[in-house]
């Protein structure tokens, strides 16, 4: 066994590239050193180096190799060709089955060799999202101007060149904190020694030092840092030597809506928010510097208290200008919006979202007002993409709505709606809740879904530009989560109707439940009141998950077995029973207790009492049971063996009432 150890040390890489890069490197070496059984593979991405680490073979074994050539009738010309490419001559081949054959015995190889000879070229491949040409024949690229190469085969230097640059075992430490190279021997003596050059090159325990560390700081002044699992992960990949700060923000700035002030904190400067003890927004902010200053960090927390007091004094201005007009002012303005070249401006889609809100709100019995002030809150919902602070922070649309409706005196209910009809933008999201609210957030979806599905831009295999999906998602998860019933068929139409069916397949299969039970349901009702759909799939999800359940699908399974079978040769066989050639006390039994269960079960459907319906099919089990082990379904008179049938087919028809049981899987 041997340690192999890369690493390519450049100028800055990208945060967002770091983690992709290391995981492609590790697949890449695994690749190319297939032939000496790489394991322990262990990759690294840091700000200026990816590098990896793994155990292998010190050498490729002897093998056997076989290369077919071509056909024995091919032209001279195609077997010289062959030769050349395998640096074979013509008495090395056989000839079998009408093909020349180059068996060769290939001797061990040294891995150093292996390495030597073919790495190189996989490298010059690496594919990185954005690269740079440079050196002097401009023809190599790389995400940054690369500097150095460490490649070592236990220890000792195993030469190649990429690009301008030739491997060794020199790296460097920090560029600021440490400066230079230093030598390279091994693995675990590279991370050691980067340790004490001030680098911390595994992203995770940076990711933790870096958690860690804010913690401890804002906690030193009785705060709380607000969770940003994604900027953790891009400072974690900005820094080196993670170094936890707090500064103060100006007292008058604290005036500013939270999410302006914080999300220019977030994406301007790379700053975490802080909360106080009650969990409110406080004069705080929390920062990773990448050195460790002999002050303390003080110098530093004063430059950065000066840059986001600039920040956000342009925020201020933004606040301060966008409400000095009213929202519906700026509708106007909409008309030189375009939401789409096929569809129109936002002006145009506001007019649509305006009148489906109100729809949906009476839908769901809302009154008057409530109707009115959810195709008001529909008419303004897109006004405030034509304010400055959203023109500054796209990401406050709708936002920044709420507030200037406040401003303007629209009401509660309104600026609310405003607020949250963007929602849930993503799975973790919260969903607007209230008729007003709901209304408002389907209303802007599902105009999204009808458009996009009338002018022919439907999701494509992964690709989906317009993100529907999201927004399929989006209107499954406002009906359910509130508990909504609403028709979707007349607001959607089918074709529309059919891809959210679709997609609550999906995420029911994504969070582990069986979207066979709901394909079983939708077979026999098809509902689209999402909520009595959901909970009549539930109910029979939990009865199949019963002994009960699990005995009467067998028995169905075996009755329509049965009745394909004998179909085919003379049926089908349907009808009324004959309760005059009920012969058998079993099957007298079954007929009356699929009787009972039969009219049971649609009482208790049509008062939406699935649980309990499905209660009343559990009373069948004894009844089909007894009935398989007495009675002989085929029997030897002809009309009994039909009333028999026809007896089976009762049961298969009255089980379908709930579901189609034939849609179910396993």
């Amino acid at each position: 066994m041997a340690e192999f150890f890369l690493e390519l040390f450049s100028e800055e890489i990208p945060a967002r590239m770091q983690e992709a890069a290391a995981e492609q490197l590790a697949k890449l070496v695994g690749a190319q050193l297939a032939p000496l059984s790489p394991r322990d593979i262990k990759a690294f991405g840091a700000a200026r180096r990816i590098a990896v680490v793994a155990t292998i073979d010190a050498e490729v074994p002897e093998s056997a190799s076989e290369v077919r050539g071509p056909k024995l009738s091919a032209p001279p010309q195609a077997l010289e060709g062959f030769l050349r490419k395998n640096g074979a001559a013509r008495e090395e081949l056989v000839e079998e089955d009408g093909y020349f054959l180059l068996r060769r015995n290939l001797p061990s190889r040294p891995a150093g060799e292996l390495i030597a000879g073919e790495f190189a070229q996989a490298l010059a491949g690496f594919g990185w999202p954005k690269s740079m040409r440079w050196g002097q024949s401009g023809a190599f690229t790389w995400v940054r101007p690369l500097r150095r190469v460490v490649c070592l085969l236990d220890g000792k230097v195993i030469p190649f060149t990429l690009g301008p640059v030739a491997s060794g075992d020199q790296s460097e430490g920090h560029r600021f904190l440490a400066p230079g190279a230093f030598r390279v021997t091994s693995a675990a003596q590279w991370q050691e020694e980067l340790r004490a050059r001030r680098v911390i090159v595994d992203a995770d325990e940076r990711r933790k030092t870096i958690a860690e560390g804010l913690r401890a700081a804002a906690g030193a002044k009785g705060l709380s840092v607000a969770g940003d699992a994604g900027l953790l992960d891009e400072v974690a990949g900005l820094v080196e030597w993670p170094v936890c700060l707090i500064g103060a923000i100006d007292p008058g700035q604290m005036a500013l809506p939270p999410e302006v002030r914080e999300l220019s904190m977030k994406v301007n400067q790379r700053y975490f928010a802080t909360r106080d003890a009650a969990g409110t927004p406080a004069p705080y902010f929390a920062f990773v510097a990448n050195i460790a200053a002999n002050d303390g960090g003080a110098a530093i927390i004063a430059g950065n208290e000066r840059v986001l007091r600039a920040r956000l004094a342009d925020a201020e201005h933004f606040w301060a200008q966008d409400r000095k007009q009213t929202l519906d002012s700026w509708l106007p303005k909409l008309d030189a919006v375009t939401f789409h070249a096929k569809l129109g401006t936002q002006h145009a889609r506001a007019g649509r979202i305006e009148a489906l809100a109100r729809e949906i709100a009476l839908a769901l019995g809302a009154d008057a007002a409530a109707a009115d002030a959810a195709a008001r809150a529909g008419r303004l919902c897109k006004a405030d993409l034509v304010s400055g602070m959203v023109g500054e922070f796209p990401e406050l649309q709708g936002i920044m709505g709420g507030y200037y409706a406040e401003a303007s005196g629209e009401g509660d209910a309104i600026a609310g709606a405003i607020r949250t009809h963007y929602q849930p933008k993503g799975p973790s999201d919260e969903v607007p809740s209230g008729v007003v609210s709901a209304a408002v957030a389907l209303a802007d979806k599902i105009d999204t879904l009808r458009e996009f599905f009338r002018i022919g831009e439907t999701p494509t295999g992964s690709g989906d530009p317009f993100a529907l999906r999201r927004a399929a998602l989006g209107v499954i998860r406002i009906v359910l989560e509130n508990g909504l019933r609403l028709n979707l068929m007349p607001l959607v139409g089918a074709e529309v109707f059919d891809f959210l069916i679709e997609r609550l397949r999906v995420k029911l299969r994504g969070e582990g439940k069986r979207f066979d039970v709901l394909n079983a349901v939708l077979d026999t009702a098809r509902d689209d009141d999402l909520t009595r759909l959901i909970a009549r799939t539930e109910a029979l999800g939990a009865f199949l998950a019963t002994e009960d359940g699990a005995n009467l699908l067998a028995a169905y399974r075996r009755s329509t077995n049965i009745l394909r079978i004998e179909d085919a040769k003379d049926g089908p066989h349907e009808g009324t029973i004959d309760p005059g050639l009920l012969a058998e006390a079993a099957e007298i039994a079954l007929a009356d207790a699929l009787e009972a269960v039969d009219r049971e079960a649609m009482r208790r459907l049509a008062d939406e009492d699935f649980a309990g319906a499905m209660r009343g099919f559990a009373a069948l089990r004894a009844p089909v049971d007894a009935f398989f082990d007495h009675v002989t379904v085929n029997a030897t008179g002809a009309e009994l063996r039909r009333n028999r049938l026809r007896l089976l087919a009762r049961l298969r028809d009255v089980m379908h009432r709930v579901a189609d049981f034939s849609k179910l899987e396993g």
